[in-house]
Order: C-alpha cells, then structure tokens, then sequence
C-alpha cells in the first residue's frame, strides 16, 4: 500500500518520472529476485545451524523438566 501511495505521489509531482516506474519495476523485481532466493536460502542454513547448535541443550533441559 505505501509503494502505491508514493506512486500516486510521484505521478501527481511528475508524471513521465512515475510512468517510466511503473514499467521499470517488474524489470527491477526480476533482477533482485535471485538475490531474494539467496538470502532465503542463507537463512534457512543459518536457521538449521542454530537448532543443530542448541539441540543437546534442548535435549538436556527436558530431560531434566522430566524428572
């Protein structure tokens, strides 16, 4: 919502600026979208790293919470 409110911004200030927008963003979109695929990637690696860090505490803190 607020990329379409700065789009109505900018087309009411200059309109030829926000038209040549609108056709640039999907050009934009496809040239960051790999980068968005690694850094999605990347964190689930990351993620996976820290469960498997934290697991034996985990492990420890219930069997202990069992007793």
């Amino acid at each position: 919502m607020t990329k379409f409110l700065l789009w109505i911004i900018l087309l009411l200030l200059c309109w030829p600026l926000a038209i040549i927008a609108l056709i640039a963003y999907p050009f934009v979109w496809l040239l960051l979208l790999p980068f968005k695929l690694v850094g999605i990637t990347v964190n689930g690696v990351l993620d996976l790293v820290k469960v498997l860090i934290t697991l034996p505490a985990r492990i420890l803190r219930s069997t202990s919470a069992a007793r």
